[in-house]
Order: C-alpha cells, then sequence, then structure tokens
C-alpha cells in the first residue's frame, strides 16, 4: 500500500511539475509565434500583389484583408487572407486580387496540414502559379485530368484533388465576402 502511494504522490508532482512547465513555455513562446506569423503575412502580401509598396488594413470586417497601393499611393487591389478546411485540416491563403476583384493576381498558401507528399502540394509553385492572371468572375472553377479550357479554370493535383478543391472553394468564399465588404464600400 505504501508502495502504491509513493507512485501516486510521484506521479502528482511529476505531473504538476510538468503542467507548470509547460505552461510557462507556453507563455514565452507564444509572443515569438505571433510575431514569425505577422511577418509571415507581410511578407506574403508582397508576394501576392507584384507591384505593392505599401498597404494598409481593412477595418470594421470579420476577416483579415489589406488594400494595396503601389509606390504612387494609388490603390492596386487588395490582400486577402482567408481560411478554411482542406482534407487533413485548416488551409490559410493569401489571395492577391485587382481593384475590381475580377482576377487573381496571386495565391499564397500561409498555413496547412495536408497529405505529405500529395496534399502538400498545393504550397509548390506548379501549383500556385496557376493562379496568377486567372479570372474569379463569376468563380474560380477546377479540372481534373484535362487542361484548362476557360479563364477562370485551374487543373487539379492528381491525388490531391481534394486539396486543390479546397483551395478553389477557400478562394471563392474569401473572394465573395470580399466583393460583400468592397460592394459596401467599407
Amino acid at each position: 500500500m505504501k508502495l502504491v502511494i509513493k507512485m501516486l504522490v510521484t506521479l502528482t508532482i511529476v505531473g504538476v511539475i510538468s503542467g507548470a512547465l509547460l505552461s510557462e513555455i507556453s507563455g514565452w513562446a507564444e509572443p515569438k509565434i505571433e510575431a514569425h506569423r505577422k511577418a509571415e503575412t507581410e511578407k506574403a502580401i508582397f508576394e501576392v500583389q507584384p507591384s505593392a509598396e505599401s498597404y494598409e488594413v481593412v477595418d470594421g470586417i470579420d476577416f483579415e484583408c489589406y488594400k494595396v497601393f503601389d509606390k504612387n499611393k494609388e490603390k492596386t487591389g487588395y490582400a486577402l487572407t482567408y481560411s478554411g478546411s482542406g482534407f487533413q485540416g485548416k488551409i490559410r491563403l493569401m489571395i492577391g486580387m485587382d481593384n475590381s476583384l475580377e482576377k487573381v493576381l496571386g495565391l499564397k498558401v500561409l498555413e496547412q496540414v495536408e497529405t505529405p507528399g500529395l496534399g502538400t502540394k498545393i504550397t509548390e509553385d506548379d501549383f500556385t502559379n496557376q493562379f496568377k492572371g486567372l479570372s474569379a468572375v463569376p468563380g474560380i472553377d477546377w479540372v481534373k485530368g484535362a487542361s484548362p479550357s476557360k479563364p477562370n479554370e485551374i487543373q487539379a493535383i492528381t491525388g490531391a484533388t481534394i486539396s486543390s478543391k479546397a483551395v478553389v472553394s477557400i478562394m471563392n468564399d474569401g473572394i465573395e465576402k470580399l466583393r460583400a465588404v468592397d460592394g459596401g464600400k467599407k
């Protein structure tokens, strides 16, 4: 009986100390993670908006969006951060749009947890470059096993169709939300 009590006390002490250490490490790491995430977001803005020189946050909306300006301080479009569900989990994208919200200027995958070797191909240039100059009217679409024949189509990744479709769906949802905001001139 004494052995059982000693083991319970020891395990309790180890558990309390481990929990306290994990809490402290999390508190220490959280600001560093947030700073890194902010730096990656800023870098992505300039990747999806090639003519951008500066940007400002669009306030008063429930998603992350930036107005982007050229060197003459004229608005060139938007950089929209939007996320949704992929095959394995959340996919977070940075989408560059022109002023009219009819053309995609660029795409950058900021976060994803898709299947290594298949779904992770959504981060590769072969996939993301398909979106440069892509028409977003009436919406972005995808094709499988064939070359795109319309100005608003991309080719899905073989073996990762669900991830490809998820990216297209997230983009369409985000662009629609941005159009609703831009239509209201917020």
